[in-house]
């Protein structure tokens, strides 16, 4: 089997499931997983999903994917908007990078509406709540047939 897939996500989401539940719908980060996890089952990867509140141990994940996965999908939050270090630490690594959103954040506030981690992003998927996981997956997982 090659390298895993990580599935990284940022502050907050954590609180999935409660947090603003008309935006970011009732499922848990715990089902999320699940959902990935049976997915990606599905599809003959192996994925290692993490989430943080912290910027610094994000970027560690992105550091051990440069050698260490097949590719990354990432859910950066708010760090979306406001990080540069992310964007650095994802211009090294050289595997297909899905940026994935919950909510569709050019339909939210004006400063939600930049990403710095697009620049870095082979694809993205945004407004399809937590449906947008499985899908990433998938899209992945064709990426890396194609590679």
């Amino acid at each position: 089997m090659s390298n895993p897939v990580y599935i990284l996500n940022g502050p907050n989401l954590n609180l999935l499931g409660t947090r603003e539940p008309h935006i970011y719908g009732s499922t848990s980060l715990a089902e999320v997983e699940d959902m990935c996890k049976a997915r990606a089952k599905d599809r003959g990867l192996e994925i290692k999903f993490h989430q943080s509140n912290s910027e610094a141990e994000i970027i560690g994940w992105i550091h051990e994917a440069i050698n260490g996965s097949s590719g990354i999908i990432i859910n950066p939050a708010a760090f979306t908007h406001t990080s540069v270090a992310i964007l650095d630490a994802l211009n090294m690594v050289k595997h297909p990078i899905i940026e994935l959103h919950i909510s569709n954040p050019h339909n939210r506030e004006s400063f939600r509406h930049h990403s710095y981690v697009t620049y870095a992003a082979t694809g993205m998927i945004c407004g399809l709540g937590v449906n947008g996981y499985p899908l990433a997956v998938d899209a992945m997982a064709d990426l890396l047939k194609d590679l």
